[in-house]
């Protein structure tokens, strides 16, 4: 929210790269809140919602460029002193616990804002009468599919996140046996050498995913929000 209201106050003078970095992600949240949210309140709410899930989300994906061992093995000396014997995974969002976790999270707030949009009354109207049809013979296929639609939507929500996230783990895991494969042969130069190039081509490309995928989360998230101001 402080950022959200900083970006807003630094209006005057010259701007640094910080804040026309703000600035810059600032106004792109904005713009893409107010093409999906026309509801002005709600958006005072969505929008830092949105640029906090964004910079969350960015900032775990990110976890993922510190080599695949460091935390671990600081772990396995610091863990066990604190009572802690599981092994440590540095990526959250490689956890289906946490991604399911932020869908979940997103999921509340379209029921929420369902009641407070269109009232209870109206929402469950809307329930039993979308998608085929105001009917009482319709009604009980209309609310399967209404809640198919919600628990789909949850559901590829969070595992979009993770499933990306978790495949470029692996892909450094398996990156990173090439170089331990050779380390402990001490033969064959070209595991090394794939080892370095390698992992250097897909750091470059995973820097991409990171961005994109915390960019399609946040937008998902303003898209359900959004459908939940929308009368069927």
């Amino acid at each position: 929210y402080l950022l959200w209201r900083g970006a807003r106050a630094a209006t005057s003078g010259v701007p640094g790269r910080w804040q026309a970095a703000v600035e810059m992600l600032f106004e792109l949240v904005d713009n893409q809140a107010k093409s999906v949210i026309r509801n002005e309140q709600s958006r005072r709410f969505v929008g830092p919602l949105a640029l906090v899930a964004f910079i969350w989300i960015f900032l775990m994906n990110f976890m993922d460029m510190i080599p695949v061992d460091t935390v671990p093995q600081i772990w396995a000396t610091v863990g066990p002193m604190m009572g802690f014997k599981d092994y440590m995974r540095i990526l959250p969002t490689a956890d289906l616990s946490t991604t399911l976790g932020l869908s979940t999270l997103v999921l509340i707030l379209c029921i929420y804002y369902n009641i407070k949009i269109k009232g209870l009354g109206g929402w469950g109207h809307e329930l039993i009468s979308a998608p085929f049809g105001n009917h009482p013979v319709l009604w009980p296929a209309n609310f399967l599919m209404q809640m198919i639609e919600f628990v789909a939507k949850t559901v590829s929500h969070g595992m979009r996140l993770f499933g990306n996230m978790f495949a470029g783990e692996l892909v450094f895991m398996l990156i990173a046996l090439m170089g331990g494969a050779w380390a402990l042969s001490a033969t064959g130069i070209g595991m090394a050498v794939g080892h370095v190039i390698a992992g250097t081509i897909w750091t470059l490309f995973h820097i991409l995913v990171i961005v994109l995928q915390a960019f399609i989360f946040m937008m998902l998230t303003l898209i359900y929000i959004g459908q939940a101001h929308d009368a069927h």
